[in-house]
C-alpha cells in the first residue's frame, strides 16, 4: 500500500518517514514565512514565493484533546490539536500526538501521522508533532 498525503504541497514525503518535513512559502519581497506555501504571499500579496522546509522541532504553545468526531472525518479518536511554534519564526496549527503529555512548553518534533485509507485503498497521512521524550533521571535521554 502507497502513503499519500491528505493535500499535496503541505509536507515532504520521502521514504524515511522521519526525514519529512513541512513546507512553508518565503517571500522576499517581505520576507515572511508563510504556512502552507503558495505562489502569493497572503502578507504582502508578491507573487513568486519559494518553498521552503521548516525546522522539524518545535515548541507547543497550546493544546487540547478533540474527544468527538468532526464532520467528514473518519480517522482516530482521540487527538490532540494546538500551536506549535517552530524556530523559523512561524507557529503551526497542528495534530499533536500523545495531548495528555503535552503542556505550554513541551518540545515536540515533525511526524507524520496514519488517518486512514483513501478510495483507492492509499495510506492517507497528515502531519503532526509529537512530544519528546522525557530526559532520563540524571537528565540524560
Amino acid at each position: 500500500m502507497a502513503r499519500r498525503a491528505i493535500r499535496d504541497g503541505l509536507f515532504t514525503m520521502p521514504d524515511d518517514p522521519g526525514a519529512a518535513r513541512l513546507l512553508a512559502g518565503y517571500c522576499a519581497a517581505c520576507a515572511r514565512m508563510t504556512f502552507p506555501a503558495q505562489a502569493l504571499c497572503p502578507c504582502c500579496g508578491a507573487d513568486g514565493c519559494e518553498s521552503r522546509a521548516l525546522s522539524p522541532d518545535g515548541v507547543v504553545e497550546v493544546c487540547t484533546t478533540v474527544l468527538n468526531r468532526p464532520p467528514g472525518y473518519d480517522g482516530p479518536l482521540p487527538f490532540g490539536f494546538g500551536v506549535v511554534e517552530l524556530p523559523d519564526g512561524i507557529r503551526i496549527i497542528s495534530r499533536i500526538r500523545e495531548p495528555d503529555r503535552v503542556v505550554p512548553g513541551t518540545p515536540v518534533r515533525f511526524a507524520l501521522d496514519h488517518l486512514g485509507a483513501d478510495a483507492d485503498g492509499n495510506d492517507l497521512v497528515t502531519y503532526a508533532f509529537a512530544p519528546l521524550p522525557a530526559p532520563g533521571r540524571w537528565g540524560r535521554d
